[in-house]
């Protein structure tokens, strides 16, 4: 890695941590109106999209790692591309936490950081197993968003706009990614990438 690329990162991981996530596109559901939530429903429904929020951080440190060991230079184009879109979910998380009363994760820099080791490996076994990891990643987001959106509930029309457009965009990376060439993941990784996701989505829903 070149001195410039570890000041680049550096910067991005600064603002990802630090700095409010901006988004190009309007937030999904901002013109719908709240639904009425008593203070247990406002509580679990700002855990869930705590742990989306950590979900977006850690896009974020993966597609950096991803990126910055990369061969081939039009895989780096797609994984900023798709940065760039986690960076508004980022945003549109933090949003919704904030109209919730809730807060984000205090674990936040050691996601990023786990996250981030985590895409350099990914980067640095080849590009088409750095795809074949982004294509897994986006799926088991996708999954995991599905089962948000069945636990929110159903007239909180705000917060499912918002996890709806995420699956969609996340089902857009990975269909991109095959495209691409990615490789198909053997069996025990998926598996230790699950349990890792657990853990996260676990430790994130209360802290």
């Amino acid at each position: 890695m070149l001195p410039d690329d570890a000041i680049v990162a550096f910067d991005k991981m600064l603002r990802t941590l630090a700095a409010p996530a901006q988004s190009v596109r309007p937030v999904p559901g901002d013109s719908l109106p709240d639904c009425a939530m008593d203070d247990g429903q406002r509580r679990e429904v700002a855990a869930l999209m705590r742990v989306n929020h950590v979900g977006e951080i850690c896009a974020q440190a993966l597609y950096q790692g991803q990126a910055l060991t990369s061969r081939d230079p039009s895989l780096r184009t797609s994984l900023e591309h798709a940065a760039d879109e986690e960076t508004e979910h980022l945003a549109w998380t933090a949003q919704r936490i904030s109209e919730l009363g809730g807060r984000t994760s205090l674990l936040n820099p050691l996601w990023y950081a786990g996250a981030l080791g985590i895409g350099v490996v990914a980067g640095l076994a080849g590009d088409k197993w750095n795809l074949g990891f982004l294509a897994e990643t986006e799926r088991q987001v996708e999954a995991h968003l599905a089962s948000h959106l069945e636990r929110v509930p159903a007239d909180d029309a705000r917060t499912r706009a918002i996890l709806d457009q995420m699956k969609q965009d996340e089902i857009s990376h990975a269909e991109t990614a095959v495209r691409l060439g990615a490789a198909e993941l053997p069996a025990p990784v998926k598996g230790a990438m699950r349990l890792a996701s657990k853990v996260m989505t676990t430790v994130a829903h209360r802290i």
